[in-house]
Protein backbone atom coordinates (compact mmCIF):
# COMPACT_ATOMS: atom_id res chain seq x y z
CA UNK A 1 0.00 0.00 0.00
CA UNK A 2 1.28 3.22 -0.79
CA UNK A 3 3.04 5.44 2.24
CA UNK A 4 1.18 7.85 3.93
CA UNK A 5 -2.28 6.36 2.59
CA UNK A 6 -4.67 5.45 5.28
CA UNK A 7 -5.88 1.97 5.74
CA UNK A 8 -9.55 1.87 5.56
CA UNK A 9 -11.04 0.88 8.63
CA UNK A 10 -11.97 -2.63 10.05
CA UNK A 11 -15.33 -3.51 10.50
CA UNK A 12 -15.94 -4.74 14.22
CA UNK A 13 -17.72 -8.39 14.36
CA UNK A 14 -21.10 -8.58 15.58
CA UNK A 15 -21.42 -9.14 19.08
CA UNK A 16 -24.61 -10.74 20.73
CA UNK A 17 -25.19 -10.24 24.36
CA UNK A 18 -27.30 -12.56 26.54
CA UNK A 19 -28.60 -11.23 29.77
CA UNK A 20 -25.75 -12.47 31.42
CA UNK A 21 -23.41 -10.25 30.30
CA UNK A 22 -23.04 -6.40 30.35
CA UNK A 23 -25.39 -4.18 27.95
CA UNK A 24 -23.94 -1.81 26.39
CA UNK A 25 -25.59 1.73 25.69
CA UNK A 26 -28.44 2.25 22.86
CA UNK A 27 -25.43 3.85 20.29
CA UNK A 28 -23.04 1.41 21.09
CA UNK A 29 -21.87 -2.67 20.94
CA UNK A 30 -18.05 -2.68 21.13
CA UNK A 31 -16.32 0.06 20.40
CA UNK A 32 -13.29 1.92 20.57
CA UNK A 33 -12.15 5.33 21.92
CA UNK A 34 -12.22 6.72 18.79
CA UNK A 35 -15.57 5.87 18.45
CA UNK A 36 -16.55 6.80 22.06
CA UNK A 37 -15.24 10.45 21.62
CA UNK A 38 -16.76 10.56 18.03
CA UNK A 39 -20.23 9.44 19.42
CA UNK A 40 -19.83 11.62 22.59
CA UNK A 41 -19.06 14.81 20.99
CA UNK A 42 -22.85 14.08 18.53
CA UNK A 43 -25.84 15.99 20.15
CA UNK A 44 -28.42 13.45 22.05
CA UNK A 45 -31.54 12.21 20.09
CA UNK A 46 -34.88 13.52 21.63
CA UNK A 47 -37.77 11.12 22.28
CA UNK A 48 -40.41 11.63 19.10
CA UNK A 49 -43.20 13.20 20.52
CA UNK A 50 -46.86 11.34 20.59
CA UNK A 51 -49.41 12.91 19.92
CA UNK A 52 -51.48 14.47 23.06
CA UNK A 53 -54.45 11.63 22.64
CA UNK A 54 -54.92 11.14 26.15
CA UNK A 55 -55.99 14.67 27.08
CA UNK A 56 -58.27 14.86 23.64
CA UNK A 57 -59.77 11.63 24.72
CA UNK A 58 -61.08 13.15 28.07
CA UNK A 59 -62.08 16.27 26.49
CA UNK A 60 -64.19 14.56 24.00
CA UNK A 61 -65.64 12.09 26.42
CA UNK A 62 -66.73 14.95 28.98
CA UNK A 63 -68.07 16.93 25.95
CA UNK A 64 -70.37 13.54 25.05
CA UNK A 65 -71.93 13.48 28.33
CA UNK A 66 -72.77 17.10 28.56
CA UNK A 67 -74.85 16.36 25.37
CA UNK A 68 -76.45 13.72 26.79
CA UNK A 69 -77.35 15.21 29.94
CA UNK A 70 -78.57 18.48 27.63
CA UNK A 71 -80.65 16.44 25.70
CA UNK A 72 -82.36 14.71 28.98
CA UNK A 73 -82.96 18.28 30.68
CA UNK A 74 -84.99 19.17 27.70
CA UNK A 75 -86.75 16.07 27.55
CA UNK A 76 -87.52 16.39 31.20
CA UNK A 77 -88.21 20.00 30.98
CA UNK A 78 -91.24 19.28 28.28
CA UNK A 79 -92.19 16.97 29.52
CA UNK A 80 -92.68 18.86 33.15
CA UNK A 81 -94.78 21.97 31.03
CA UNK A 82 -96.76 19.52 29.71
CA UNK A 83 -98.24 17.85 32.42
CA UNK A 84 -100.13 19.22 35.46
CA UNK A 85 -97.82 20.81 37.71
CA UNK A 86 -100.14 20.89 40.80
CA UNK A 87 -100.13 16.91 41.16
CA UNK A 88 -96.72 15.96 43.05
CA UNK A 89 -97.34 11.82 42.57
CA UNK A 90 -96.94 12.98 38.78
CA UNK A 91 -93.79 15.07 39.06
CA UNK A 92 -92.48 12.25 41.07
CA UNK A 93 -92.85 9.94 38.58
CA UNK A 94 -91.58 12.63 36.13
CA UNK A 95 -88.38 12.93 37.84
CA UNK A 96 -87.75 9.15 37.87
CA UNK A 97 -88.34 9.31 34.28
CA UNK A 98 -86.05 11.85 33.89
CA UNK A 99 -83.51 9.80 35.20
CA UNK A 100 -83.89 6.82 33.89
CA UNK A 101 -83.69 8.65 30.36
CA UNK A 102 -80.84 10.23 31.19
CA UNK A 103 -79.29 7.11 32.10
CA UNK A 104 -80.12 5.66 28.83
CA UNK A 105 -78.77 8.44 26.71
CA UNK A 106 -75.41 8.22 28.79
CA UNK A 107 -74.95 5.32 27.24
CA UNK A 108 -76.47 5.89 23.81
CA UNK A 109 -73.40 8.20 24.33
CA UNK A 110 -70.68 6.14 25.25
CA UNK A 111 -71.76 4.01 22.40
CA UNK A 112 -71.50 6.58 19.93
CA UNK A 113 -67.73 7.99 21.44
CA UNK A 114 -66.74 3.95 21.20
CA UNK A 115 -67.53 4.36 17.16
CA UNK A 116 -65.75 7.80 17.17
CA UNK A 117 -62.38 6.42 18.93
CA UNK A 118 -62.65 3.56 16.78
CA UNK A 119 -62.39 5.63 13.67
CA UNK A 120 -59.91 7.89 15.06
CA UNK A 121 -57.84 4.88 16.12
CA UNK A 122 -57.71 3.54 12.45
CA UNK A 123 -56.56 7.47 11.53
CA UNK A 124 -53.89 7.54 13.47
CA UNK A 125 -52.87 3.61 12.89
CA UNK A 126 -52.96 4.94 8.89
CA UNK A 127 -50.50 8.05 9.79
CA UNK A 128 -48.44 6.46 12.24
CA UNK A 129 -44.73 5.55 11.78
CA UNK A 130 -44.91 2.08 12.49
CA UNK A 131 -48.54 1.27 11.50
CA UNK A 132 -49.92 1.09 15.39
CA UNK A 133 -52.31 3.51 16.54
CA UNK A 134 -50.25 5.07 19.93
CA UNK A 135 -53.07 4.36 22.06
CA UNK A 136 -54.84 1.59 22.33
CA UNK A 137 -58.40 -0.05 23.38
CA UNK A 138 -57.70 -0.85 26.86
CA UNK A 139 -56.36 2.54 27.19
CA UNK A 140 -59.17 4.65 25.00
CA UNK A 141 -61.81 2.82 27.27
CA UNK A 142 -60.54 3.80 30.53
CA UNK A 143 -60.09 7.29 29.35
CA UNK A 144 -63.25 7.18 28.35
CA UNK A 145 -64.86 6.49 31.64
CA UNK A 146 -62.92 8.45 33.55
CA UNK A 147 -64.16 11.59 31.87
CA UNK A 148 -67.75 10.26 32.20
CA UNK A 149 -67.07 9.87 35.70
CA UNK A 150 -64.93 13.57 36.28
CA UNK A 151 -67.68 15.69 34.40
CA UNK A 152 -70.54 13.48 36.37
CA UNK A 153 -69.01 13.71 39.83
CA UNK A 154 -68.44 17.65 39.23
CA UNK A 155 -72.15 18.37 38.48
CA UNK A 156 -73.74 15.91 40.94
CA UNK A 157 -71.40 17.68 43.66
CA UNK A 158 -71.18 21.39 42.33
CA UNK A 159 -74.66 22.45 43.62
CA UNK A 160 -73.85 20.53 46.92
CA UNK A 161 -70.68 22.57 47.58
CA UNK A 162 -72.08 25.38 46.55
CA UNK A 163 -75.23 24.75 49.03
CA UNK A 164 -72.35 24.25 51.59
CA UNK A 165 -71.30 27.95 51.84
CA UNK A 166 -74.84 28.77 53.85
CA UNK A 167 -76.25 30.61 54.99
CA UNK A 168 -78.18 28.15 57.00
CA UNK A 169 -77.09 24.71 59.23
CA UNK A 170 -77.88 20.95 57.72
CA UNK A 171 -80.24 19.01 60.01
CA UNK A 172 -81.72 21.94 61.53
CA UNK A 173 -85.48 21.15 60.58
CA UNK A 174 -84.56 17.69 61.36
CA UNK A 175 -82.73 16.25 58.50
CA UNK A 176 -79.79 14.51 58.16
CA UNK A 177 -76.85 16.04 59.56
CA UNK A 178 -74.71 13.23 57.17
CA UNK A 179 -76.08 15.48 54.11
CA UNK A 180 -72.42 16.16 52.70
CA UNK A 181 -70.70 13.42 53.47
CA UNK A 182 -72.80 10.95 51.91
CA UNK A 183 -72.95 13.35 48.84
CA UNK A 184 -69.20 13.19 49.10
CA UNK A 185 -69.33 9.30 49.06
CA UNK A 186 -72.25 8.69 46.57
CA UNK A 187 -69.89 11.17 44.26
CA UNK A 188 -66.93 9.04 44.28
CA UNK A 189 -68.72 6.14 43.99
CA UNK A 190 -70.55 7.29 40.64
CA UNK A 191 -66.83 8.30 39.42
CA UNK A 192 -65.46 4.94 39.64
CA UNK A 193 -68.88 3.08 38.32
CA UNK A 194 -68.77 5.16 35.38
CA UNK A 195 -64.61 4.42 34.70
CA UNK A 196 -65.74 0.22 35.45
CA UNK A 197 -68.47 0.93 32.87
CA UNK A 198 -66.15 2.73 30.32
CA UNK A 199 -63.64 -0.41 30.46
CA UNK A 200 -66.73 -3.42 30.02
CA UNK A 201 -68.86 -1.28 27.72
CA UNK A 202 -65.42 -0.79 25.41
CA UNK A 203 -64.85 -4.35 25.53
CA UNK A 204 -68.31 -5.60 25.76
CA UNK A 205 -68.61 -3.30 22.03
CA UNK A 206 -65.27 -4.98 20.17
CA UNK A 207 -66.09 -8.45 21.15
CA UNK A 208 -69.72 -8.18 20.25
CA UNK A 209 -70.79 -9.05 23.93
CA UNK A 210 -74.21 -7.88 23.99
CA UNK A 211 -75.41 -9.60 27.51
CA UNK A 212 -72.46 -7.45 29.05
CA UNK A 213 -73.57 -4.18 27.34
CA UNK A 214 -77.40 -4.93 28.79
CA UNK A 215 -75.71 -5.65 32.39
CA UNK A 216 -73.56 -2.43 32.16
CA UNK A 217 -77.36 -0.36 31.40
CA UNK A 218 -79.13 -2.09 33.94
CA UNK A 219 -76.51 -1.53 36.73
CA UNK A 220 -76.24 1.79 35.73
CA UNK A 221 -80.08 2.12 35.77
CA UNK A 222 -80.10 0.18 39.68
CA UNK A 223 -77.87 2.76 40.66
CA UNK A 224 -79.38 5.46 39.65
CA UNK A 225 -82.99 4.47 41.13
CA UNK A 226 -81.38 3.77 44.34
CA UNK A 227 -80.25 7.23 44.87
CA UNK A 228 -84.11 7.65 45.35
CA UNK A 229 -84.43 5.99 48.49
CA UNK A 230 -82.71 9.14 50.41
CA UNK A 231 -82.46 10.50 52.64
CA UNK A 232 -82.80 6.55 53.58
CA UNK A 233 -78.61 6.40 53.08
CA UNK A 234 -78.38 2.78 54.45
CA UNK A 235 -80.18 1.19 52.11
CA UNK A 236 -78.80 3.35 49.27
CA UNK A 237 -75.72 4.11 49.62
CA UNK A 238 -74.54 0.44 51.19
CA UNK A 239 -76.16 -1.51 47.63
CA UNK A 240 -74.22 1.10 45.54
CA UNK A 241 -71.12 -0.10 47.12
CA UNK A 242 -71.34 -3.21 46.34
CA UNK A 243 -72.34 -2.62 42.98
CA UNK A 244 -68.99 -0.79 42.59
CA UNK A 245 -66.62 -3.52 44.37
CA UNK A 246 -68.30 -6.04 41.97
CA UNK A 247 -68.18 -3.93 38.84
CA UNK A 248 -64.97 -3.06 39.54
CA UNK A 249 -63.50 -6.48 39.67
CA UNK A 250 -65.56 -7.50 36.76
CA UNK A 251 -63.60 -4.84 35.01
CA UNK A 252 -60.03 -5.51 36.40
CA UNK A 253 -60.75 -9.02 34.99
CA UNK A 254 -61.89 -7.56 31.77
CA UNK A 255 -58.22 -5.60 31.54
CA UNK A 256 -56.79 -8.47 31.74
CA UNK A 257 -55.62 -8.61 35.68
CA UNK A 258 -55.05 -11.18 38.00
CA UNK A 259 -54.39 -12.45 41.08
CA UNK A 260 -51.04 -12.83 40.29
CA UNK A 261 -51.08 -9.75 38.44
CA UNK A 262 -51.93 -8.16 41.90
CA UNK A 263 -48.81 -10.22 44.00
CA UNK A 264 -46.37 -9.34 41.77
CA UNK A 265 -47.03 -5.79 41.63
CA UNK A 266 -47.48 -5.92 45.76
CA UNK A 267 -43.62 -7.47 45.91
CA UNK A 268 -42.48 -4.56 43.43
CA UNK A 269 -39.87 -7.69 41.93
CA UNK A 270 -39.10 -7.60 38.59
CA UNK A 271 -38.38 -10.45 36.14
CA UNK A 272 -34.90 -11.47 34.53
CA UNK A 273 -35.02 -10.52 30.85
CA UNK A 274 -33.85 -14.09 29.28
CA UNK A 275 -33.93 -12.62 25.78
CA UNK A 276 -30.65 -12.40 23.56
CA UNK A 277 -30.10 -8.45 21.86
CA UNK A 278 -28.23 -8.27 18.72
CA UNK A 279 -26.14 -5.41 17.62
CA UNK A 280 -24.86 -5.00 14.54
CA UNK A 281 -21.37 -3.92 13.68
CA UNK A 282 -20.13 -0.73 13.88
CA UNK A 283 -17.53 1.08 11.48
CA UNK A 284 -14.64 3.05 12.82
CA UNK A 285 -15.79 6.24 11.82
CA UNK A 286 -12.98 7.58 9.58
CA UNK A 287 -10.11 10.34 10.53
CA UNK A 288 -7.78 12.26 8.60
Amino acid sequence: MPHGTASPPTPLPTAYISHDAPRPGPRSAITSPRSQDYNSRRAPRRPARRPPTMGAAVFFGAFFWLVSLLLASLIWFVSVHLSDREDAKLQYGLLIFGAAVSVLLQEVFRFAYFKLLKKADEGLATISEDGRSPISLKQMAYVSGLSFGIISGVFSVINILADSIGPGIVGIHGDSPYYFITSAFLTMAVVLLHTFWGVIFFDACERRRYWCLGVVVASHLTTSGLTFLNPWYEASLVPIYIITVCTGLWAFVTAGGSFHNVLKCLSCKQEADSRVMMYSALRVPFEE
